[in-house]
């Protein structure tokens, strides 16, 4: 990312009239709440945040994604290896009620046929409400066998004044007015100053809300799902 922290602070401290630091300080407070934004960023609109790699999976149906994820946004498709590997099989996503109803037993590492566990996956089951965790069908067989490469959401690296920021550059301005209401929240008690801040959050949100509308109507695949004939020529 090329945006700079200390870019996002210059513009913050202009707004608060504040360019020496003496009411908000730029380390304990300012460069606090930039992290504190991303943070919030990649909460509201996951794919902010996002990363692609290739993990190694573990053995059996349950996996995990990378330490510093917060969520799972796609399994792409197998590897045949965890660094430099070629890409294999495609993985699609499927409903666990469909598996469970077909296949009782496809957690079963005994389990014979087209569900026998081994070194490549055909599908993979998410849930909501377990986002750091999914499961592959067939399951895998033996450690260090299987490979396959996701995207998921991770949690911004924490940034300092010196640094850059950790989320896509188009984002800055959402970054700007988070810390903006953090500031004038410290100050709430002042006249007008909470009226800044819900002005300022507002901001943030519609900003962030914004970006995934736009994003749902100009994404490549928005023609994928018309029909072929009409997508044709």
């Amino acid at each position: 990312m090329a945006v700079t922290v200390q870019s996002v602070i210059d513009r913050v401290q202009k707004t608060l009239q504040d360019t020496t630091g003496v009411r908000w300080p730029v380390v304990d407070e300012l460069v606090l709440w930039v992290n504190d934004a991303q943070r919030e960023i990649a909460l509201l609109k996951p794919d902010a945040s996002a990363k692609n790699t290739t993990i190694t999976l573990a053995v059996g149906t349950k996996q995990e994604i990378p330490s510093d994820g917060n969520a799972l946004l796609r399994v792409v498709r197998n590897m045949s290896a965890a660094t430099n590997g070629l890409g294999r099989r495609a993985v699609r996503i499927v409903q666990r009620d469909i598996l469970d109803a077909q296949t009782p037993d496809w957690h079963n590492p005994t389990i014979t046929g087209d569900a026998a566990h081994g070194t490549v996956v055909k599908h993979y089951i998410y849930d909501e409400q377990n986002p750091r965790n999914f499961y592959v069908y067939p399951g895998v067989a033996a450690a260090n066998t299987a490979f396959a490469e996701i995207i998921y959401s991770a949690n911004p690296t924490t940034v300092t004044q010196n640094g850059n920021l950790d989320i896509p550059d188009i984002y800055a301005n959402a970054v700007m007015n988070y810390v903006l209401y953090m500031a004038y929240m410290k100050d709430a008690e002042y006249a007008g100053n909470q009226q800044r801040a819900a002005s300022h959050y507002q901001l943030f949100t519609a900003s962030i809300t914004g970006k995934g509308q736009i994003d749902a109507l100009t994404t490549p695949n928005y023609d994928s799902k018309r029909p072929i004939a009409a997508a044709v020529g």
